[in-house]
């Protein structure tokens, strides 16, 4: 998963910062973004995808304590009013800004361009393809889970702590019967059906 890293070091660029997000699906939370430079080789970084939600947990530690690393939250409330592409880019953008030290350059994934004063690859499934966006990968899907574990307390009848705020038919379900929470994006499809 070194390939992009290697290719842009070739170039001259040292610190490489790769670039994800959590969040753009679901029905309820916030996006996160994150961005990474890593520190150290870290054994067993991938598409936080692919891994178990306990094993994305023990990387966690280890990505925050050895690497440079950003991270942008958008409300589900900034979502309603910008669009979650928009959302996305600027969660981004803030990962970026609040990395301490500024990136040579930046690994993306997926499409999305953003605004940022730096040189930019963006590598479709790129969490799949680079180790440094693997690991903001992770990033962000443990701060992501973590939040709406934090909901999940708050409004247990939903069942984030389960689904995450992903559509799935028992989050459906309990939207049906409760409504919308203050967390769900409103207009969003399922939810906006709801409130008409």
């Amino acid at each position: 998963m070194r390939y992009y890293e290697n290719k842009i070091r070739k170039l001259g660029y040292r610190l490489i910062a790769g670039v994800d997000e959590a969040g753009r699906g679901p029905l309820a939370g916030p996006v996160v973004a994150s961005a990474v430079i890593l520190g150290r080789n870290i054994k067993g970084i991938n598409d936080s995808k692919k891994l178990s939600p306990q094993r994305r947990n023990q990387l966690f530690p280890q990505i925050m304590s050895s690497s440079i690393v950003g991270v942008g939250i958008i409300s589900e409330g900034i979502i309603d009013e910008r669009d979650i592409y928009n959302s996305t880019i600027r969660a981004m953008e803030i990962a970026i800004l609040r990395l301490k030290v500024s990136p040579d350059y930046l690994l993306i994934d997926g499409s999305i361009r953003i605004s940022v004063p730096y040189p930019t690859l963006n590598i479709i499934k790129g969490d799949q393809k680079s180790i440094s966006v693997a690991a903001a990968s992770i990033v962000a899907k443990v701060i992501r889970d973590r939040i709406m574990m934090a909901y999940d307390k708050l409004y247990p009848c939903y069942g984030f702590s389960r689904h995450k705020g992903y559509p799935t038919r028992g989050h459906l379900n309990s939207l049906n019967k409760y409504g919308p929470s203050p967390f769900h994006r409103y207009t969003f499809g399922p939810v906006r059906r709801l409130i008409k």
